[in-house]
């Protein structure tokens, strides 16, 4: 017999989706979906495996395992008081928690919830990629062959994993949101968000390797947002968008989109995109996507798609904390096999703060330099090789002092950076401008906007990114920014 707080309304309910966990359980849970939001209770709490009830001297114990500690320990921290309020509820006996780690925790879903299975489509007859009339770059996905699944690779890249990620208390949702979704597909979307050179497209990589690993066969699709605009362009050049709706909408387990910002505004691509994130969502395959911004801050976003972003799981990534950065570069000196000193690892994270890619950018400069000079990483060379990236340490950068460098450089007067004008003459200077300041005073998106004239967030962002991209690119384009840049940092 049911407990009495189990309802006929709740019976029916466990009988669609939790029919095989215990009475006491499943009751428990029911009050569980009242206190705790949707998205919270299937990324945490459905993927717990009761094991037993336990008396003791003061009641009873509760004991759920898990194969992963992350998950363990974000529910102790978050909703260890709900579950033991919940049970003790139901057996009228007062109930502590108990969460183990069992590595084989997650291969007997069977025991509490029945998995639900992604309906397979079989790739359209003959091969073909991206574009449909050759390979357009390295992020242009996979080619497709009747009957075959995608290519192991799919192009992810191998060294983006979990296990090499560093997490802090700035990306620790972000993770463990990741990492449950690599796990459990098809249970929401995933929205992830922050500024550049955070992780973002480390977690993607990430999801997509590990269920590879788990499930060579899944059907694994990565791709920039820029890639679904120039195939669908091209699909339609060339009367081919059949072709492309069906790969994109059908040929998938998983698609990670990096950047999907860059579609607002472009109406077409808007359009195909809505179809096939509901192909995707109405399917139960899985979709992630990465963003520099929040859905409610991307400008030029269709209403209907903007909702589309927040039907599943938003998660941001925060600029890491200094303990976070110090972590991340041991993390990173160790994977290189770099002998990274504790106060060179110090100096950098403490004034490289916007960016992980930055540091670990300037950390593979740092072992470049020691290599050639046949000498070991010190503090001394730490400051003397890479004084353009990092200000001395007794150095105060202010906003004036980057503003005065920037128009020195361009010979542009302090009014020019302010104005609305939008041609490139004035518009790549304010960029660098506000780049520059992101970087060295670590000050928010907002207040550098007020430098501006009272530019959005959402423009000095992007402005950022502008920059940030150009000089890692390496494009002949783009080799004007890089040498007005390291023009300004040696001003400054």
């Amino acid at each position: 017999m049911l407990c009495p707080f189990v309802t006929p309304t709740m019976r029916t309910s466990f009988q669609a989706d939790t029919q095989s966990w215990p009475e006491t359980w499943q009751a428990a849970y029911r009050l569980l979906e009242q206190a705790i939001v949707p998205n919270q209770l299937q990324m945490w709490i459905q993927p717990l495996r009761f094991l037993e009830l336990v008396p003791t001297d003061r009641g009873l114990r509760a004991r759920f395992a898990t194969p992963h500690p992350f998950s363990a320990g974000w529910v102790r921290d978050h909703h260890q008081k709900q579950i033991e309020l919940a049970l003790s509820q139901v057996t009228g006996a007062q109930v502590e928690l108990e969460i183990i780690i069992q590595e084989d925790a997650s291969d007997r879903r069977d025991v509490y919830e029945p998995p639900v299975e992604a309906p397979r489509v079989e790739a359209p007859t003959g091969s073909y990629s991206p574009g449909y009339s050759g390979d357009h770059g390295p992020n242009s996905g996979v080619v497709i062959s009747a009957g075959a699944r995608l290519a192991p690779t799919a192009n992810l890249d191998p060294r983006y994993t979990f296990e090499s990620y560093v997490v802090g208390q700035s990306n620790q949702l972000a993770y463990a949101s990741a990492a449950g979704i690599a796990d459990r597909p098809g249970s929401h979307p995933l929205f992830l968000y922050g500024p550049p050179g955070l992780g973002k497209t480390h977690l993607l990589h990430a999801i997509g390797n590990r269920m590879l690993a788990k499930n060579p066969a899944s059907r694994v699709a990565y791709l920039q947002a820029e890639t679904f605009t120039n195939e669908l362009i091209d699909s339609i050049q060339r009367h081919r968008t059949p072709e492309f709706r069906a790969k994109y909408r059908e040929s998938y387990d998983l698609i990670l989109i990096d950047d999907i910002q860059f579609i607002a505004g472009k109406n077409t691509s808007e359009v195909e995109f809505f179809h096939t994130f509901n192909a995707l969502y109405s399917s139960k395959r899985q979709i992630v996507l990465t963003s520099d911004r929040a859905p409610k801050d991307i400008e030029g976003l269709e209403e209907r798609i903007r909702t589309r972003f927040e039907w599943g799981l938003i998660a941001d990534i925060k600029m890491p904390e200094i303990e976070t950065r110090i972590a991340i570069l041991k993390s990173k000196a160790e994977r290189e096999d770099i002998y990274l000193p504790d106060d060179v690892a110090t100096f950098l994270a403490t004034h490289i703060k916007s960016s992980v890619r930055e540091l670990e950018g300037v950390l593979i400069k740092l072992q470049a330099t020691s290599s050639l000079a046949g000498a070991e990483i010190s503090l001394e060379m730490a400051k003397s090789e890479l004084r353009a990236a990092i200000p001395e340490e007794d150095s105060h950068l202010t906003v004036e002092a980057i503003l005065n460098a920037v128009l020195k450089h361009f010979r542009l007067k302090g009014q020019d950076l302010k104005s609305t004008s939008r041609s490139q003459k004035i518009s790549v200077p304010r960029q660098i401008a506000m780049y520059l300041i992101r970087k060295y005073t670590g000050i928010g998106y907002k207040e550098i906007g007020v430098y501006f004239g009272g530019k959005d967030h959402t423009t000095v962002m992007h402005g950022c990114v502008k920059i940030e991209n150009a000089l890692e690119s390496t494009d002949a384009s783009d080799q004007m920014i890089r040498d007005a840049v390291e023009s300004i940092q040696n001003l400054l």
